[in-house]
């Protein structure tokens, strides 16, 4: 075996990437205070093709170093947006069709691996703040809540980990 190098990788440029196909995920970040963990949100929804970002809240927004430092230039291949609140957003997204999942560890919650989307049908996941995680409201909004089963003695995983987890599972469905 012998590792690739980037050349050989046949990577979309950004125009191509914008005319490209997404899949049917949109990525909404409630009040994620780190730059890192936006960038790095978004590096993944550039992998995956992700429809697009909604940075709310105290979420940082590009152009920012520590942003492109963990995007790595996502920040300009990913469509997306501010909007300040999140309310908003969710309430939009429902409007347009859109099943809107929390991701949170709340009673009901369904567990990731049994959470099957379904082709043809459009999905939000609402991640949240580092410490307080997505607010009540929005989980009060949410046709439900989706939840990272956990084996460990932490309760919590990463923001921008999580993001990773939940997209890389829809992408698994939808597009592999």
């Amino acid at each position: 075996m012998r590792k690739l190098r980037t050349i050989e990788m046949e990577r979309l440029s950004v125009d191509e990437f914008r005319q490209a196909e997404k899949m049917p995920l949109t990525v909404v970040l409630d009040d994620v205070r780190s730059m890192h963990n936006v960038g790095s949100v978004l590096r993944t929804a550039d992998t995956f093709r992700v429809t697009e970002v909604v940075l709310c809240g105290i979420t940082g927004t590009p152009p920012h170093p520590e942003i492109h430092k963990t995007a790595l230039g996502a920040e300009d291949s990913v469509s997306w947006r501010y909007v300040a609140s999140v309310v908003e957003v969710v309430n939009q997204l429902k409007a347009s069709g859109y099943t809107v999942l929390s991701v949170e560890q709340a009673e009901g919650s369904t567990l990731l691996p049994a959470f099957q989307p379904e082709p043809g049908r459009q999905y939000a996941i609402v991640l949240g703040n580092e410490v307080k995680g997505v607010h009540q409201e929005v989980i009060d909004l949410s046709d439900a809540c989706l939840e990272i089963p956990q084996l460990g003695t932490k309760h919590s995983l990463n923001v921008s980990v999580t993001a990773g987890i939940v997209i890389w599972h829809f992408a698994r469905q939808l597009l592999f």
